[in-house]
């Protein structure tokens, strides 16, 4: 007011405005109160918590919404709703309950949304992120059979991949030896990804790189910063408006767009020098399998750009999530000493001093297998996989979903049920033994970490190789100390993948192994 008490012209703009937009809030409350009740009749369509105007319930999810899903699904069951923006999301938990829906009805859950995002990786052409069509029921054949071929155990291409590997691990033991001399500590992730991108590099184009490569190195930085910038995505994909007006997510979602065509670029280049010089009598990796069966097959059904498409894919999954559980083997390996002693007794028993671990020894190495099965298990570093889409309408544990439904699958619920798992958050790998010492193949069927159904994770048997021998080469050549004055922790930060909070490492040759030794 001013000083004769007149109301000025902002105690008048407030005095009409605000009951306004009370007004509005409530109003919109109300709409959404109406449309939450409304869709819950239909149908028996699934419970789940009220959303709010505008942001639905995503603010509600936390830093790590798999456990907060875990916590909604004690209270409104394994089939629920929930809202982000204006998108309405079903969220499967518990093993039954998901296989139920990707297994029993594979199809009807085996589409993707039509996020933005999805459209923007790998071209267009992506196998994991496509749409669910002929096209890419083609696409997954040819790429499953292709990497069949390098993981069946002894194939000549699996052998060439095995060769690629080892070689690998012993030049990172090299280079966690120099970074462990004179008892100093150092994080190993960056060493990790580099390791695991260059077998990638490997498998996909024939030819690992120098650390100190400059192409190399971008192609490691770009997928670091594709991880910086790929919940940019995610937000804009439930929240297109964001995309209208000058705000940080649209940055950061120009960067996403940005990185995925200079990695998409960078595949392009590297094709087409394979495309110059194919021959045909000759596969000498992955790019020549896909240009084989893609381009020079005529019954093939997929244009050529579908080889950058699927080579892309394996270099951006591959790098990240098999990085990221070398990761967590470190860190489970120095968190129990008693552990990781046990461990390098079985594989000493097993492995002569004058050679290194292969594949030829995954039998003879139960407790090993039993100590990678339970780091996915404990870890679960893909708490909840690429969102699914239902392709029809369908009923799952008595709730109808409709067709083009949006579908978050917790893996984490089925890794940590204490209905299946005894303390499942304790890490025990003999969990996973029979009384007689031999690896339980029925618990290990039921970790979740590479999805089921029509869209597992076709890299799974690779993955899988990779672990046992980075796994069994280090423990056979190394052994791994904490850092004293650390306290180490299981906390993790969640962005592509759950990675452990950075922890420091020593590594210390064991007597005279670590000197050149023969891989046969």
């Amino acid at each position: 007011m001013d000083a004769l008490g007149r109301e000025g012209p902002w105690e008048g703009w407030k005095s009409s405005v605000q009951p306004a937009l009370m007004f509005s809030f409530v109003f919109l409350v109300c709409v959404e109160a109406c449309m939450w009740v409304k869709s819950h009749r239909q149908k028996k369509g699934p419970p789940g918590p009220f959303p709010w105007p505008f942001v639905g319930n995503a603010m509600q999810l936390g830093q790590l919404p798999h456990l907060t899903f875990c916590k909604m699904a004690q209270k409104y069951g394994n089939v629920f709703k929930i809202r982000l923006g204006s998108l309405d999301i079903v969220v499967l938990n518990g093993d039954s309950t998901i296989r139920e829906a990707l297994v029993k009805h594979s199809s009807a859950f085996a589409g993707r949304p039509n996020f933005t995002s999805f459209k923007i990786i790998s071209g267009g052409k992506s196998m994991a992120f496509g749409g669910y069509s002929d096209i890419w029921k083609a696409h997954k054949r040819i790429a499953h059979s292709t990497l069949r071929a390098f993981s069946t155990i002894n194939t000549e291409t699996t052998k060439q991949f095995e060769q690629h590997v080892i070689s690998e691990v012993q030049d990172l033991i090299q280079v966690f030896l120099r970074l462990s001399s004179g008892g100093q500590y150092f994080y190993p992730y960056h060493e990790c990804t580099v390791a695991i991108a260059n077998i990638i590099c490997a498998l996909c184009f024939g030819k690992r790189y120098s650390h100190d490569d400059q192409e190399f190195k971008a192609l490691v930085g770009r997928n670091d910063k594709f991880g910086q910038t790929v919940g940019a995505g995610s937000l804009v994909d439930i929240m297109p408006w964001l995309q209208a007006f000058p705000n940080p997510v649209r940055s950061l979602y120009q960067s996403f767009k940005d990185l995925n065509r200079e990695f998409f670029d960078f595949v392009k280049s590297k094709v087409s020098q394979h495309r110059e010089t194919y021959n045909p009598e000759i596969t000498r990796d992955m790019s020549d399998a896909f240009i084989g069966l893609i381009d020079h097959s005529p019954g093939a059904g997929l244009s050529k750009d579908y080889v950058e498409g699927t080579v892309t894919d394996l270099l951006g999954a591959g790098q990240d999530t098999n990085s990221t559980a070398l990761t967590w083997i470190i860190l489970l390996l120095i968190k129990y000493p008693h552990i990781q002693q046990k461990l390098q007794d079985e594989i000493d028993r097993v492995v002569d001093q004058d050679r290194l671990p292969t594949s030829g020894d995954k039998t003879q190495l139960p407790y090993v297998q039993a100590f990678i099965y339970e780091t996915l298990r404990f870890s679960s570093f893909v708490p909840i996989t690429i969102p699914h889409s239902t392709t029809s309408n369908v009923t799952i544990d008595g709730f109808y979903i409709p067709k083009n439904t949006v579908v978050f699958v917790n893996q984490w619920s089925v890794n940590h049920d204490k209905t299946t798992w005894n303390n499942p958050h304790i890490f025990d790998p003999e969990r996973f033994l029979d009384e007689h010492g031999q690896v339980d193949k029925d618990l290990t069927s039921g970790v979740m970490i590479f999805s089921v159904g029509r869209r597992r994770c076709i890299g799974d048997q690779l993955s899988m190789l990779q672990m046992f021998l980075f796994t069994t080469i280090m423990l056979h050549q190394c052994s791994f100390q904490s850092n004293p004055k650390e306290q180490l922790t299981m906390d993790c930060i969640n962005g592509l993948s759950l990675k452990p909070l950075p922890f420091t490492v020593n590594v210390r040759p064991r007597g005279n192994k670590t000197r050149e030794v023969s891989a046969v």
